[in-house]
């Protein structure tokens, strides 16, 4: 597996939110983690974020476009509602494979990585692209005090073809429960409530979120299923050399690594700098952490997605 990632070079402080927007900075710090983040430039959108990671990861694996077969991207920001931005980056790339997207929001990426593994395993693939990404800046009420602090904008990618016996996912948990959607949505701007004026100026066209609940959600999927797939693996957590869990907030992932007495140091977070990017947080920290050395050959890794749908996906590999 070859990696790749990119952020937009606009980097957005918590100073900066507070001098632009009256937010409290220190209070983003002590309930999030999150210092900064990046934010698209105006003439960006999804699949530059998208093209980038995904030539990067390309160029790193030194492999030939015409090799690649496959390419699922995972968003909820997509460019527009059709055609879909794998199509855009497809072209970008100068790829010759099926494309399609793939909306599980947070979790998508993790859908997206387990749908391209199957691909694989079964032998309709032999190499896939799978990138992760949103312009979460886009969608987010700048007004919002309590959420837009918290999301940032970037993408990650990744090359999947077969490899040993042992290599690869040895278990995974994948799942979902509709009855929490409206927890977390964007409920204008589809075919339900297409975009009015009266939409527009209520705000309905941007992210919604019950942050209270989401939270308390969050750390228990984290907690179940990475019990799950450890259970599953007939293996323990302390077997793991390293977790990557969604960037979500420091919150989060300490009270789940502390309820399954995980250290510390043996989860990679790059929360601080990005903030959560959704279905680009995964590759994006996944990237980052092959960069600094922290997995090698035949380490277990454990990454974790969850979020609207609401939905997950939990998957441990051994590198």
């Amino acid at each position: 597996m070859a990696t790749g990632s990119y952020v937009p070079d606009s980097v957005v402080t918590n100073d900066h939110l507070h001098q632009r927007l009256g937010f409290d900075s220190d209070w983003i710090m002590k309930r999030t983690g999150i210092l900064e983040r990046r934010h698209v430039m105006p003439h960006q959108a999804t699949s530059d974020l998208c093209y980038e990671a995904a030539r990067r990861c390309i160029d790193s694996a030194g492999v030939k476009t015409s090799d690649i077969d496959l390419l699922i991207l995972a968003t909820f920001s997509p460019d527009m509602s059709f055609p879909s931005t794998a199509c855009l980056v497809q072209d970008q790339l100068k790829l010759n494979c099926p494309a399609m997207d793939l909306q599980a929001a947070c979790a998508g990426f993790m859908y997206a990585l387990i749908t391209g593994a199957t691909y694989v395993a079964s032998g309709a693939s032999d190499m896939a692209l799978i990138i992760g990404g949103d312009a979460n800046s886009r969608i987010v009420n700048p007004d919002d005090i309590k959420t837009y602090p918290l999301f940032g904008d970037g993408a990650g990618a990744v090359l999947l073809t077969r490899g040993r016996p042992d290599q690869g996912i040895i278990s995974y948990s994948l799942g979902a429960d509709g009855s929490g959607g409206d927890l977390l949505s964007r409920p204008a701007c589809g075919s339900r409530m297409p975009p009015t004026p009266e939409l527009l100026e209520k705000g309905l066209h941007y992210m919604y979120m019950d942050g209270r609940a989401v939270f308390r959600w969050a750390v228990a999927i984290l907690c179940d299923t990475i019990q799950d797939v450890m259970k599953h693996s007939g293996m323990t957590t302390d077997q793991v050399n390293l977790y990557l869990p969604h960037q979500a907030n420091i919150r989060i992932i300490n009270a789940a690594i502390d309820v399954l007495k995980i250290p510390r140091s043996r989860v990679f977070n790059n929360l601080e700098r990005y903030g959560n990017t959704s279905a680009g947080s995964i590759p994006l920290v996944l990237d980052e952490a092959m960069q600094e050395g922290r997995i090698k050959p035949n380490d277990l890794v454990v990454l974790s997605g969850f979020g609207a749908g609401l939905a997950w996906g939990t998957a441990l590999m051994r590198w």
